[in-house]
């Protein structure tokens, strides 16, 4: 693991030639409910038909996303929980502050959560959480700077990102957890103000890292894709956006369609301000 903490940290960022996003479009997404904002978490499912979003008030949604000509034209809110302890209890604000969302394969579905900082598992139709996961860290995370960055490999292995920078840019460290421990799968370059705030894992095991930067001029986003292989690591960066031309992006779900084409999902996270917007942001990857 040595070697692949020191391969990620000596690259440069670059584009790769192959692999672009190209921008397939935003939504504003509206809904007259006191429940509706903070979205953290995104999984996107069934080929880009459906996804399912957690917020950071501790609620739950299953969503329909309706398409043409698969663009994004609607979205049809089908069910939505609160978060509960394993007793059926509802999570109160702080204990219930979920920022990050994983759903596995096999549809083992996780959060992670900051103030309170750890791991849980989560029933997506009840939203009970059990079988929590405790973080051997947990000390170096600040109180609103916890684990935002969320994943899962196709072998069930999780993913972990805090948002917390390093001191003296010193690397992010990649926590992995396999087989009931923890251990640093690799160290992401800090590069620049950006911080981690969503992650997802693609049918080749690549890790798309989204990245947020706030700014005088409004936030700034960026999506980095990692390949996490100890013989060839690379990094490369995909987009960066200006200030303000996209909102609080905090979600990142990446997805095939019925013709195995590759895509790029984010959500926004409007802090239940009304001068913010919950925003669902496309890309298609070209490769």
């Amino acid at each position: 693991m040595i070697r692949l903490a020191l391969a990620l940290f000596c690259l440069c960022s670059g584009a790769l030639a192959e692999t672009t996003l190209q921008f397939s479009g935003a939504m504003r997404w509206e809904l007259d409910a006191p429940w509706f904002g903070g979205w953290s978490g995104i999984e996107v499912r069934d080929q880009g038909t459906r996804m399912t979003i957690v917020s950071d008030r501790g609620e739950l949604v299953d969503a329909v996303l309706q398409r043409s000509g698969g663009q994004l034209t609607g979205i049809g809110v089908q069910s939505r929980t609160g978060l509960k302890n394993a007793k059926g209890v509802r999570l109160d604000k702080r204990v219930g502050d979920a920022e990050g969302l994983a759903i596995g394969a096999d549809g083992t579905a996780y959060l992670s959560f900051e103030h309170r900082h750890r791991i849980m598992q989560v029933d997506l139709s009840t939203g009970r959480t059990g079988g929590r996961i405790d973080l051997p860290f947990k000390d170096t995370l600040g109180d609103n700077a916890g684990i935002e960055a969320l994943a899962i490999g196709p072998d069930g292995t999780l993913f972990a990102l805090p948002e917390k920078a390093p001191d003296a840019g010193k690397p992010f460290p990649l926590y992995a957890y396999q087989n009931g421990g923890w251990r640093i799968a690799a160290r992401i370059p800090q590069r620049g103000p950006f911080v981690p705030v969503g992650a997802d894992l693609d049918p080749s095991g690549r890790l798309w890292l989204l990245e947020r930067a706030a700014t005088p001029l409004g936030f700034r986003s960026r999506v980095r894709m990692f390949v996490l292989d100890p013989a060839n690591a690379r990094e490369y960066t995909l987009m960066t956006s200006f200030p303000a031309r996209f909102d609080n992006l905090e979600g990142i779900s990446v997805w095939q369609d019925a013709q195995g084409q590759l895509h790029v999902t984010m959500i926004s996270d409007d802090n239940f301000f009304r001068i913010q917007r919950t925003q669902i942001v496309e890309f298609t990857v070209a490769e």
